[in-house]
């Protein structure tokens, strides 16, 4: 198939149409196959992310009845889940829900995608909407069909449900436990019950667990806050309101308990929250690239079905809030659901807390504080999948630890785009000491950082100092060894006046880069730190996918006196360190492109020279410097 990257271009209805898929349409009529070709053609208002996981499923069938992938799309499965749905009884009303076409979407995805030995395909899966769009209901469903229908000829088979308390995972078990004594009422239900040992007056106690005595097939309720899931090997785990963890940790049991599981499903479930430095959002990051990079076909096995607005701006465009809250095109829910978020905003405006309207009931992700120096959204734009560094002039900041800080050093590099716009691409790479922490696993856990993986991409370098402290000739070494392996002239070095190390004096010494003592106080750090915001704001700055840099970006904080702004930080445990040295880096970059810059000074040339270049440029051999005679 044709190679598709929308990572730059983001333009899916583009693609989409560059293609044909008469056959698939024709084979495929289903509720979700509909409902995607509805986005794809416009007909259904969608985010972006949605049209990606559109895009992605025609694509994927197309690949199928090509013989050229691992899954199939099964049509039966399909059916099966839609009809079980049908009969499953809000907890409400007592009577069943009718579906809409984006709920259909779901359920079909997750069912009726299989992998080549009969399983399901997605083994992880994402899911996320506004608040009050009933995900919980539909999460009920699935778990209900898992436990009743996947497990019927199988016995000793662990189903899990979970949140992150006690009272959020009794409610979404209370769900389960109303549907089940409907069902088993009525036939075939009734009679499977009977056969596998459900008792009608187990699904009415307060029991956090449903069991199939007959079969030992057992449902678990077991929270966040009691982490028990050690032992037991789920078939389908559902984990509500999954965006408010900060670790990984727990977690992890339930995955590798999952391991050797056929037909093994792992279904995440929340809307964003404040904070973005989570592992939920990570996870949606992650699927959005892979879907974005569809040539590529990683995470083959991951779904993310995120509905959520496309920009912060668009909490003044109620015409577009389907795109975050799909019961909006309920006829009988629409007019009191708008009358209810244009009400929910306009409060949140009074009172000066639209972060929270933004965040909750149009699904973005924020910063928590309202002091934060850049939106998450800036902070993720500025991404591109690669640059070349080599032979560039060069910025450098420098920032030295202090007790459990890391050393970071900023490279910013000037250039200019194909358009002849002027922009920074800055990178960095950071020195992580442990020895407060105690090791470095426990330092990983301080800072909601994975450093030993970053450091395999080439982010960061866990210090060789057998007591965890920064080892000085480590830094000097590795950062000489990077200017020399890449070929970088280095313009100017900006460092912390208090951070005059060992390695400031080695430099000093052993190099003829020009040094620059930089004192951090507003008065020499306002105007690089505005160009900062101004440049990210702007899209005038690239980064690569630094998870680092995007951190310490997103923690910093604006401190305001009299004289300008500065970057802070909440607490020490979130690092900023890398700011500190992209701001010390821009004293001199921000002013590259200016007539009176460093590298536009003809006095300051020779002082830019290694030894080798002015003794050329003594006796002629760098042309032009002498005016050749």
């Amino acid at each position: 198939m044709r190679k598709i990257d929308l990572t730059q271009t983001h333009d899916v209805f583009g693609e989409f149409q560059k293609e044909n898929y008469t056959k698939i349409k024709k084979k495929y009529n289903d509720p979700a196959t509909s409902y995607a070709f509805d986005v794809l053609e416009q007909k259904q208002e969608a985010g972006y992310l949605i049209e990606l996981a559109c895009f992605r499923h025609v694509q994927d069938l197309k690949r199928a009845e090509a013989g050229e992938f691992d899954f199939n799309y099964d049509l039966d499965k399909c059916s099966q889940i839609l009809k079980f749905a049908a009969i499953c009884p809000n907890v409400d009303t007592g009577e069943p829900t009718k579906l809409m076409a984006w709920q259909e979407f779901i359920l079909c995805q997750l069912i009726g995608w299989r992998s080549a030995d009969g399983g399901k395909r997605f083994t992880r899966v994402i899911v996320s909407v506004a608040r009050g769009q009933g995900k919980t209901y539909l999460m009920a469903i699935i778990s209900a069909y898992s436990f009743l229908i996947e497990s019927i000829g199988l016995s000793n088979q662990d189903f899990l449900v979970s949140s992150i308390n006690y009272k959020q995972t009794s409610k979404i078990l209370g769900y389960i436990k109303t549907m089940l004594v409907k069902i088993t009422q009525t036939e075939p239900f009734k009679s499977l019950a009977r056969e596998t040992g459900i008792a009608q007056k187990s699904l009415g106690t307060m029991n956090d667990q449903i069991i199939m005595r007959k079969v030992n097939n057992v449902l678990r309720a077991i929270s966040h806050e009691a982490g028990q899931y050690d032992s037991f090997h789920f078939t389908t785990a559902i984990f509500d309101e999954i965006g408010e963890l900060k670790s990984r940790q727990k977690i992890s049991k339930i995955i590798s308990g999952q391991v050797k599981v056929p037909n093994k499903q792992f279904i995440q479930i929340s809307t964003a929250y404040p904070d973005p430095n989570v592992p939920f959002h990570d996870d949606q990051k992650m699927i959005q690239q892979a879907m974005e990079q569809d040539y590529l076909r990683d995470s083959d096995t991951y779904l993310g079905l995120i509905w959520a607005q496309d920009s912060l701006a668009e909490a003044f465009k109620p015409e577009t809030w389907i795109k975050s809250n799909p019961l909006l095109a309920l006829e009988s829910q629409r007019d009191v659901l708008m009358q209810g978020l244009i009400d929910k905003r306009d409060s949140d405006m009074l009172t000066g807390e639209i972060n929270d309207f933004q965040n909750k009931n149009l699904n973005l992700w924020l910063q928590q504080s309202t002091d934060s120096f850049l939106k998450l959204a800036d902070v993720e734009r500025a991404i591109i999948p690669t640059f070349d560094i080599r032979g560039r002039q060069v910025y450098v900041g420098y920032d030295y630890s202090m007790f459990s800080d890391n050393t970071a050093i900023a490279f910013v590099y000037p250039f200019l785009d194909e358009s002849g716009e002027q922009k920074w691409h800055v990178e960095q790479h950071s020195f992580i000491p442990w020895e407060k922490a105690g090791s470095i696993e426990a330092k990983e856990k301080q800072d909601g950082i994975n450093y030993r993986e970053l450091a395999k991409r080439g982010y960061c370098t866990i210090t060789s100092h057998p007591q965890g402290l920064i080892n000085d000739d480590q830094v000097y070494h590795w950062l000489l060894d990077y200017i020399d392996a890449n070929n970088l002239e280095v313009v100017f070095f900006g460092y912390d006046s208090w951070g005059a190390t060992v390695s400031i004096k080695q430099l000093e010494i052993n190099t003829s880069w020009p040094l620059n003592a930089i004192r951090q106080r507003t008065t020499e750090l306002k105007e690089p730190t505005k160009f900062l915001q101004k440049s990210f704001v702007e899209s005038a700055i690239t980064r690569l996918d630094d998870k680092i840099l995007e951190k310490a970006l997103v923690n910093a904080q604006v401190v305001q006196d009299k004289i300008g702004i500065q970057v802070d930080k909440a607490s020490a445990s979130l690092k900023i360190d890398v700011v500190d040295a992209v701001i010390d880096a821009l004293y001199q970059a921000m002013y590259h492109f200016e007539d009176f810059s460093i590298v536009n000074d003809k006095s300051q040339t020779v002082d830019r020279m290694t030894e080798e270049q002015v003794k050329a440029w003594f006796t002629g051999g760098e042309s032009g410097l002498l005016g050749g005679g």
